[in-house]
């Protein structure tokens, strides 16, 4: 193994295995190579394996924790949900869930306090994905830290079954699929 790619956290963190989605700690001075940096969470190979940590641990590899301005937006505007939700990536694609056409459906309600409910219905790639609590979790994270944003229900769903060609060109371009 070459250490000159490697780094050792400063501190525990939490992770998730990749692809199963267990939650695991990662223990202080535990060399990392950091193998995916996007939408301020980071995917990590650690002793053969990959691991997602989230931005907010990001201290943990020598990273500054991403912040989104969007989150500071008082007035309701759905673009800004949509910006936040290309903050979101599977951690074994380098493409945001929506680009990917993972999200079927964005619903909003305003509320008497005058904040907002959104209800999400997204899907994944592929039905036994075992990150797919992490992604919803992940979308309803970012969402919930939106200033007009009240409460959010991420809901995965497998009709339509996703496909290739649900992707943005983008993302196929991305993905050398163009």
């Amino acid at each position: 193994m070459n250490d000159t790619n490697f780094i050792k956290t400063s501190r525990e963190c939490e992770g998730f295995l990749i692809p199963s989605g267990d939650e695991i700690k990662i223990k202080k001075g535990t060399k990392v190579k950091i193998t995916q940096s996007l939408g301020g969470d980071y995917t990590l190979y650690v002793n053969g394996n990959l691991i997602k940590i989230s931005g907010h641990d990001a201290d943990a590899i020598g990273k500054t924790p991403a912040s989104i301005d969007a989150t500071k937006i008082e007035n309701f505007d759905e673009k800004v949900i949509w910006d936040v939700l290309k903050t979101c990536y599977d951690p074994e694609i380098p493409v945001n869930i929506v680009d990917l056409g993972l999200v079927y459906d964005l619903v909003t309600k305003q509320l008497k306090n005058n904040k907002y409910y959104v209800n999400i219905k997204m899907t994944l790639t592929a039905p036994g994905c075992g990150m797919g609590p992490v992604i919803a979790q992940d979308v309803e994270t970012k969402l919930k830290n939106i200033t007009f944003v009240e409460d959010v229900l991420v809901e995965v769903v497998w009709e339509p079954l996703w496909n290739q060609s649900m992707m943005t060109e983008e993302a196929q371009l991305k993905l050398g699929m163009l």
